[in-house]
């Protein structure tokens, strides 16, 4: 399906229209079951702050998302409310969100351990920025067909950097954000060596993300993390994620727990508040249970970090190897080119393309006259007799180019008229523009329509060029030379 950008003017209703139950998330609290054994959790939306109209860019592959006048963070909230636990697969880049959304998953996060790799090449600890993380961000959401969750690491400094994070990935498009509770350095929380910052920093860093949140007029979803279980203890994180709660995070999110048992605790904590899984594929701290399992246990989003830039990062390795071996990667690994063209949006383009196609404008009598030996040949043939027939028409531009004076006489060159002079001006591509014949008597009127010729001594050479008696068609080179746009421009005497 196409994509394109779509402006719509989002005025908000006036507050007496505004029912009470009028949006998912107006009030503090709403019930809204979604356990898989049939135990109600009732997931808390917090009201955002009331918004001035605003034009809203949405480009956006989907026709459902995001709904009329809905924003990316309305959508995610939708998607949260719906039953069962979500999966959301780690895309890094434009052309992995777009296969998320096409894979049929309704939410997706961008990962900055696979941000890192992808975009650095480098291990994920700490070095990627803020600028870069945003960069990577917009291309994301740009593509993407569906709510996409931002990964803002520990929100690049204290909580005036944690602010200006938020509303940058706000502009981004992202639906929501993970900020973290670590230090700076950063890196990814199933690592060695984790520290992270005070309780009482990190509590501040998601009251300044709600600040900004409500500064911004918008509603994205906070997902508040902390790494204290591997840096600190269990009881530590479980603290933490309910001060979280309290500040006004929508997502709660402990990472690098290491049992069932912990993530039954975890899940247990702040009931009203969605909890999200880290399923690090590969051998992280986390135990892999299967969605069916995590929904049961108590979750609502479920992150898969690695499986795309892991998967990537071997099949182009195989591929080089097949290359480097004299063969191409086996049709089973690789799509076809119609494959790529259609996940790709090619055809979709074009069909797209053909409601903005333009007639070609019809050229003026005399310039269609000036280019009419430039059209291409129908054969070899035609072109032949096109360049070497003596009876092709001799184009007129007398009255353009040339001033006859009081007596009617035509200057220095009236000895020169009954020979001609051929132009050929060819493209820096390689294509015809002009080849045509033209009174000698007119060249100085050339060179004031042409700069390429202005100023060049081509006068004398013409009244010396000898005449070939036996074959005039024979034309002697006069100029050859670029002009300075990388045209080709020729004359010849015939």
């Amino acid at each position: 399906m196409a994509c394109h950008f779509a402006a719509l003017l989002h005025p908000p209703p006036p507050a007496a229209a505004r029912a009470p139950t009028s949006s998912p998330w107006a009030g503090s609290r709403r019930s809204s079951p979604w356990d898989g054994a049939a135990r109600a959790l009732r997931f808390r939306l917090r009201s955002p702050a009331p918004r001035a109209a605003r034009v809203v860019f949405s480009p956006r592959c989907s026709s459902s998302y995001p709904a009329a006048g809905e924003s990316p963070a309305e959508a995610l909230r939708r998607v949260l409310e719906t039953p069962g636990a979500h999966q959301a697969p780690a895309c890094y880049d434009a052309l992995s969100a777009r296969l998320v959304g096409r894979a049929g998953f309704k939410v997706c996060f961008t990962s900055g351990f696979s941000i890192s790799a992808a975009r650095l090449g480098l291990p994920d600890v700490g070095l990627i920025s803020y600028g870069e993380m945003i960069d990577q961000g917009r291309l994301i959401t740009e593509a993407a067909s569906i709510p996409v969750i931002g990964d803002a690491d520990n929100g690049y400094g204290n909580c005036m950097n944690v602010k200006r994070t938020v509303k940058g990935f706000i502009k981004a498009g992202f639906a929501g954000i993970i900020l973290e509770d670590q230090v700076s350095p950063k890196a990814c929380g199933h690592t060695q060596g984790r520290k992270v910052v005070s309780r009482e920093e990190a509590i501040m860093h998601i009251k300044a993300a709600v600040d900004a949140r409500k500064e911004s007029g918008s509603d994205i979803v906070i997902v508040a993390r902390t790494d204290s279980r591997q840096a600190l203890s269990l009881d530590e994180a479980l603290w933490r994620v309910r001060a979280f709660a309290d500040a006004g995070a929508d997502v709660l999110f402990i990472d690098a727990l290491a049992s069932r048992e912990e993530m039954k605790a975890f899940c247990a904590v702040s009931p009203g508040v969605p909890k999200m899984a880290n399923m690090l594929e590969g051998g992280g701290k986390t135990p892999i249970l299967s969605p069916a399992e995590l929904e049961e246990t108590g979750y609502k989003l479920i992150a898969y970090p690695l499986s795309l830039i892991g998967v990537s990062m071997r099949a182009m390795e195989d591929a080089l190897i097949a290359i480097k071996g004299g063969r191409i990667p086996p049709p089973g690994s690789l799509p076809s080119f119609e494959e790529i063209k259609d996940t790709l949006g090619f055809n979709s383009y074009y069909e797209e393309e053909k409601q903005y196609v333009v007639a070609p404008a019809q050229s003026s009598s005399y310039w269609s006259g000036y280019y009419d030996n430039t059209s291409e040949a129908s054969s070899p043939g035609d072109a032949k007799s096109r360049t070497e027939t003596p009876q092709e028409p001799v184009i007129d531009i007398l009255p353009q180019l040339y001033d006859l004076g009081p007596t009617g006489g035509r200057g220095p060159s009236t000895g020169m008229w009954s020979r001609t002079l051929r132009l050929r001006i060819t493209g820096r591509d390689g294509v015809q523009k002009i080849d045509a014949r033209i009174p000698a008597g007119f060249l100085e009127g050339m060179t004031k329509i042409i700069p390429g010729l202005a100023g060049a001594n081509i006068m004398e050479r013409l009244r010396n060029a000898p005449i070939d008696t036996e074959s005039p068609q024979n034309g002697q080179i006069l100029l050859d030379f670029e002009d300075a746009m990388g045209d080709r421009i020729q004359v010849f005497i015939e």
